[in-house]
């Protein structure tokens, strides 16, 4: 573009418009476009002048500095940018803080990726100190490229004041949420089976686990478990258990059934000795050739010893008979043999069994989910990689019924892809199941968008609520703030460095509050004045996140942070993927409704995933990936918003690469630049200015009229969209009327701009007026969605060029209706355009050209389109080339009588 952005961009304009090139590089305007709004801060501006507006928040979901941002991080930048530049152009206030989610095993593992270990010993050995020292270097890394790329596809954010989770500021304000919770007693420490990742070394929450499901193949393997006493012994009976976790029967310590079940003693065929399943499985688990020798009630196993297929050591150092039958209402017919062997160290229900029957937990696996030397035959191997020799021992002792292989789904950890074991450890916990009413209710608030969410995924997770496994045997995160005496093991809650500081004695103002500098700090106990030490774990991250509506202000230990996070809380709106249903959106709402009694957020749009032109999933592996940096240098940034935004609802799977962003450029992009080179051109060529005399509105001939109107109704209606986060039904509504400004007002309107006489000839003015009114608004309206060609056609048509309009589109107002809507007028073009259409299609099944005038034809039109007939009439006339339109009054004017004489 000659001249540049500058051109079209500058304070005054002495006269006229700059000129348009006809075929730009979109992506070279953005590129100006950015250096404009850095040198005349114009994001700084936009806020700024609505300080005294209404308080309008959004929160930015903190992304984690583990690695580079990607094409399906573009989303999410997109649709968080596009609601607040709406809500700031309707005159609200609408500060917007960016944030950095620094802590937890994601930056862990990509430490430990770049320093080639793969164990936690591996950095025990390194030393803490430098290992956390160069997870603090990885965050700071990866956050540049985070920036450029919001910077570049026009996300409007702070970056000077953003949050970091590592803060010192922001530690302490989770510490003193934590202290809370201990002393309301929300946080208790309990030995639970939890989900545990042997390679990060730590336990997981549910949360967590939710992210890491994926379809697998794991041993399936039926065993007989001989009885050793009553009459099902006497008959030479075994229990028959199912598991696709055969390293489990090691710690077996008691088999479940159900009290209500019907079971059977049955013959499985051959020369295999009777066993007992569920009778109505008998044919399912055994096959058509076996035989039920008689019915056996749930009574009667209750109690029952039997022979475990290993001889391993119960915990209190005496061999069995310490395994018996009983009873568990969990245990179904649906998939197994309707009894279920329980190890109590590796599942939950197995665990309450345990606790309810006074049964021992027997764990002989290490933190490496490896076997310990209680269990000599496979000692030292990961249990998961026991399973082979394990179901070939069970064999080899004549107890292994069958075996094959199971396909399901499984947890493995979400960020080192490690298949996840359950296994009972100490662990710290938030009581959330003691606010899940709380949660539903106040889930029952929000504005989900799509709807569905709020009662379906995201409830049902609610409903189905556990306590949150918060602690992480981990190094770089947000240290548990709980001191533990060493005699008489009372827990003090410390809440900031202040109160630490006090408690030991000594200034630890400048205390780096995380490992391992606070776990030399030593405390007196309060109780017994022994020493107390910290406990040594830190917390999951995901509450470090779902913090920030108080932790970002350094609440409550910061000056002014009590009143920051009162005007600030709870948001108006949040917006991230669906992954976060179980993430970020599950712990801002369990955190402010454990510490606040209140929601975190209004509203919520919850985004799909992307996917490439063929609509296939992206993976390294296929090669699909897309670089959004090359799509925003090829095609522009605009255009890629604009394919995320009207490409379908933002819930669903977007597609995003060459293909289908070319394809927005030249549908839409093209056919909006045309329409503005065309008035461009012709305004200069004519020296028409928005200074030049021009009839009024309401005077001015019927396609002006027809399309102010339209654009009063485009206005509201894409108003109305933004307001209620639709997004795409604004985008879809502007597509719309680009389309009727270019191919119906243009077209049809052409003649009047290249007609002989200056710019003054009323007819002209008029038009000249119209289009630029309707270009003016468009920008407007498309700023919040596509900012940057928004931006050049605001500096060029009304920067300079109206009175009072800002230098910058998103300085000015959002478009409101000028009066102009007709809805009568509406109707009847809409009428004249179909007419339109069913003439082109007659005169093309007649074999008729439009090149070659009529003389007539008859029209028939329902009688809710006839009000303004007369006034479009010419208009379908010269689209028709017919000289004259007759409008038939009754369907007797569409019938030709012809007589023939029949002799």
């Amino acid at each position: 573009m000659n001249g540049g952005v500058a051109a079209h961009i500058r304070k005054a304009r002495l006269v006229g418009f700059a000129p348009v090139e006809q075929q730009p590089s979109f992506p070279q305007l953005e590129q100006q476009v950015l250096a404009w709004w850095r040198a005349h801060a114009v994001y700084a501006r936009s806020v700024a002048q609505r300080a005294d507006g209404p308080r309008w928040t959004i929160y930015e979901g903190p992304p984690t500095g583990n690695g580079m941002p990607g094409v399906h991080h573009v989303p999410s930048r997109t649709f968080k940018d596009v609601f607040p530049r709406h809500r700031t152009m309707k005159g609200y206030h609408v500060p917007r803080q960016a944030g950095w989610d620094c802590h937890g095993i994601p930056v862990e593992v990509e430490v430990e990726r770049e320093l080639g270990f793969s164990a936690k010993a591996d950095i025990e050995a390194y030393g803490v100190a430098a290992f956390n020292q160069r997870c603090r270097e990885s965050v700071q890394r990866y956050v540049d490229a985070w920036i450029d790329l919001t910077e570049r596809v026009g996300y409007w954010v702070e970056f000077d004041t953003a949050y970091w989770t590592m803060a010192t500021s922001y530690v302490e304000s989770v510490w003193w949420s934590l202290k809370e919770l201990f002393e309301r007693g929300l946080m208790v420490e309990g030995h639970r089976v939890v989900p545990y990742c042997s390679r990060c070394g730590t336990p997981l929450s549910d949360h967590e686990v939710a992210q890491g499901y994926a379809e697998t193949q794991d041993p399936s393997v039926y065993v007989r478990l001989p009885v050793t006493d009553g009459p099902l012994a006497d008959e030479g009976a075994s229990l028959l258990v199912w598991t696709t976790t055969p390293w489990t029967l090691i710690a077996n310590t008691a088999v479940a059934v159900g009290p209500h079940l019907r079971y059977a003693l049955a013959d499985p065929g051959g020369d295999d000795p009777p066993v007992v399943v569920a009778a109505d499985l008998v044919e399912t688990v055994l096959g058509q050739q076996a035989r039920v020798r008689r019915e056996v009630a749930a009574e009667e196993m209750l109690g029952a010893a039997y022979q475990a297929p290993f001889d391993v050591v119960a915990p209190d150092g005496s061999p069995g008979p310490w395994r018996r039958v009983v009873a568990e209402e969990f245990v179904t017919t649906d998939e197994g043999t309707g009894l279920v062997h329980l190890a109590p160290a590796f599942g939950a229900d197995d665990m309450t069994a345990a606790d309810q029957h006074g049964l021992p937990v027997l764990n002989p696996v290490d933190d490496r989910g490896c076997f310990d030397e209680r269990v000599t035959a496979y000692a030292g191997q990961f249990v998961k990689d026991a399973d082979a020799a394990i179901i070939a021992d069970l064999d080899a002792a004549g107890v292994l019924l069958a075996s094959g292989t199971h396909t399901h789904t499984y947890p493995f950890c979400w960020r080192c892809d490690t298949p996840l074991l359950y296994q009972a450890r100490s662990s710290w916990y938030v009581r959330t199941t003691a606010v899940k009413d709380r949660l539903l209710a106040i889930n029952d608030g929000v504005d989900w968008h799509p709807d569905h969410i709020k009662h379906g995924r995201y409830g049902n997770w609610l409903a189905n609520n556990v306590d949150w496994a918060l602690s992480r045997e981990r190094y770089w995160g947000t240290p548990l703030p709980l001191w533990r005496c060493e005699d008489c093991e009372e827990i003090t809650a410390i809440g900031s460095l202040a109160e630490l500081g006090e408690r030991a004695g000594r200034d630890l103002s400048g205390l780096d509050p995380h490992r391992p500098h606070v776990d030399e700090v030593v405390i007196a106990c309060r109780t017994c004045q022994s020493a107390a030490h910290r406990v040594p774990e830190v917390i999951d991250a995901w509450y470090d996140s779902g913090a920030m509506p108080f932790a970002r202000w350094g609440y409550p230990h910061q000056p002014g942070s009590q009143e920051a996070f009162a005007a600030s809380f709870p948001a108006d709106y949040i917006c991230e993927g669906i992954d976060q249903t179980r993430g970020w959106f599950y712990s801002l709402m369990a955190e402010a409704a454990l510490l606040f009694d209140d929601t975190a957020y209004a509203a919520v749009v919850v985004l799909g995933t992307v996917l490439d032109d063929e609509g296939k999933k992206m993976s390294k592996s296929r090669g699909n990936v897309v670089d959004p940096w090359r799509l925003c240098d090829t095609y522009g940034a605009d255009a890629l918003r604009w394919q995320l935004i009207s490409g379908g609802a933002p819930w669903a799977s977007s597609r995003v690469g060459d293909e289908v962003i070319a394809d927005v450029l030249r549908r839409f992009f093209n056919t909006l630049w045309n329409t503005y080179y065309f008035f461009v051109t012709y305004a200069r060529l004519d020296g028409w200015t928005p200074t030049t005399a021009a009839p009024e509105a309401g005077e001015r001939p019927v396609m002006d009229r027809w399309a102010l109107a339209e654009l009063d109704a485009v206005i509201a209606e894409v108003d109305a969209a933004l307001t209620a986060f639709d997004a795409t039904r604004a985008a879809r509504r502007l597509e719309a009327f680009v389309d009727d400004l270019s191919n119906w007002y243009v077209r049809r309107t052409r003649d009047r701009f290249w007609a002989p006489g200056g710019a003054e000839a009323p007819d002209k003015a008029a038009a000249f007026a119209t289009l630029h009114t309707c270009l003016v608004e468009l920008a407007g309206l498309l700023a919040p969605l596509a900012p940057f060609v928004a931006e050049v056609m605001h500096g060029n048509l009304a920067h300079g060029q109206l009175d009072h309009a800002p230098d910058s589109v998103h300085l000015r107002d959002f478009p409101s209706p000028a009066g102009r809507r007709d809805e009568e007028l509406r109707t009847a073009m809409a009428a004249a355009r179909h007419v339109v259409e069913l003439g082109r299609r007659a005169r093309n099944d007649a074999q008729i050209g439009l090149r070659q005038p009529l003389a007539e034809a008859l029209v028939g039109l329902p009688a809710d389109w006839r009000a303004r007939w007369e006034e479009v009439s010419d208009v379908v006339a010269a689209e028709l080339n017919v000289k004259r339109l007759w409008l038939a009054h009754d369907t007797a004017d569409l019938v030709a009588h012809t007589l023939k004489p029949n002799f």
